[in-house]
């Protein structure tokens, strides 16, 4: 099976920072990626590369590429709206919208044009299933979303994203703001969920790569060091800088 990700040769700038340096990275279908190393290496950077989301950022340059299903995201005629539907986003803080949990889920349909009350419902109801939220929510759908707990939050958001039925779902460190029991229920959520999306997760927390992730990418200073199997990595890493950042020699 082809991956689902191909990075080639991947630079980004910022103005005149250079963040990112010659990527060359393979995410593989229905698997999770993780993408650790210390603050300030690169990690969003790179994830907010495989769906364009670095275009919202004034002076932001790539060059490279990035093969979703062969074709490269960064070509004249890519349609971004579509790009970010097949590649959905969960990011760091919980962020729901100032609407019921229902609407938050709904959002996304709509913006993409389905007007169905049924269908949106269905969906709806899917997507909160999927996230392991519908039983907790199921009797209070028109109540605020900031009426729900930290973690319920970020599986609210997790379940937007997925409503749309995305096909690679990226996650910036989305367990960094959760208690230690929302953070299990969101590494087994993600078990879960890889059996129908691609996931790449960025992480500051080396354990909770070794838990989840199939496969890991070790940034340093922008450069990918090390890319592997995760147990092979964590066990017997080839570059001395990975070992010395799994061994908390800095970070």
């Amino acid at each position: 099976m082809a991956p689902k990700i191909v990075v080639e040769g991947l630079n980004l700038w910022y103005a005149q920072e250079h963040v990112l340096k010659d990527i060359d990275l393979v995410v593989e279908e229905n698997q999770v990626t993780a993408i650790i190393g210390p603050s300030g290496c690169g990690k969003s950077s790179l994830l907010r590369c495989l769906n364009r989301m670095n275009d919202l950022i004034p002076n932001a340059r790539v060059k490279g590429r990035v093969l979703l299903d062969g074709r490269d995201i960064y070509s004249d005629d890519t349609n971004v709206y579509e790009l970010r539907k097949r590649v959905g986003m969960v990011f760091q803080k919980p962020n729901p919208f100032p609407k019921s949990i229902f609407e938050n889920v709904a959002f996304g349909l709509k913006i993409h044009g389905v007007k169905d009350r049924k269908v949106i419902a269905d969906k709806v109801e899917k997507a909160l299933r999927s996230a392991n939220l519908w039983d907790e929510v199921k009797d209070k759908l028109n109540a605020s979303a900031f009426d729900l707990s930290g973690g319920q939050q970020q599986r609210l958001c997790i379940a937007r994203a997925i409503a749309i039925e995305p096909e690679v779902l990226l996650m910036d460190e989305p367990a960094s703001a959760l208690d230690p029991i929302s953070t299990a229920k969101l590494e087994e959520l993600i078990e879960e969920l890889k059996r129908n999306y691609t996931i790449v997760i960025v992480t500051h927390n080396i354990q909770q790569a070794a838990r989840v992730a199939d496969y890991t990418a070790f940034l340093m200073l922008g450069e990918l060091v090390e890319f592997d199997k995760t147990e092979k990595l964590f066990t017997a890493p080839k570059d001395e800088r990975t070992e010395n950042y799994l061994r908390g020699k800095f970070g």
